[in-house]
């Protein structure tokens, strides 16, 4: 567990904990995972449900009442759907997108997985994605690099690399400012 407690923290990452260690001993990391995504994809789909989810005006009842059909509907079973009732049971239902998120890190690093985001001026080529996607993993020190790749033809050329807490901004835009900053203080 202390392991865990570095990754996530407070109160979502407690709950986010315990659920992954329920789905690791159920075998059931990955449908679990495919569950709460799937919720976290209504929530950011409907401004409603993010209301019902958030507002402390609803009682735990009908947070339960409301979500019990939603989470039918939408194939959430199991222990992912049994999870998203506790927490609203226990009218925690504010931080489930943390908890998401916490259970997403855990397994990520249970797997071996880092997740990267790259911005660039154009996209990339397959070759040139799985080059950089390797390079990560080496520098990162993972299995595999999840890669989000963003294109922004603002930053003129280079990549904005996030691994983490860590960001290299080797792009363009970000030399030429800083040139013309050094040139302002000369002159």
């Amino acid at each position: 567990m202390a392991k865990e407690e570095t990754i996530v923290s407070g109160m979502a990452g407690r709950y986010a904990a315990a659920l992954h260690a329920l789905a690791v001993e159920q075998n059931a990391t990955g449908p679990v995972g495919a569950a709460l995504a799937t919720f976290q994809a209504l929530l950011d789909e409907s401004a409603d449900l993010r209301r019902l989810v958030r507002s402390p005006v609803f009682s735990a009842e009908e947070q339960t009442k409301a979500l019990t059909p939603l989470l039918d509907k939408a194939g959430i079973g199991g222990i992912a759907a049994n999870f998203i009732k506790l927490v609203a049971a226990k009218r925690r239902l504010f931080a489930i997108t943390d908890m998401i998120a916490g259970y997403k890190a855990l397994d990520d690093a249970a797997n071996g997985v880092t997740r990267a985001t790259v911005t660039v001026a154009e996209s990339l080529s397959d070759t040139q994605t799985q080059a950089l996607r390797q390079q990560l993993a080496a520098v990162a020190g993972a299995k595999s690099v999840d890669l989000d790749v963003r294109v922004d033809p603002s930053i003129i050329g280079g990549l904005v690399v996030k691994v983490g807490s860590r960001m290299v901004d080797s792009s363009l835009k970000t030399k030429l400012n800083a040139i013309r900053t050094r040139m302002k203080e000369v002159g």
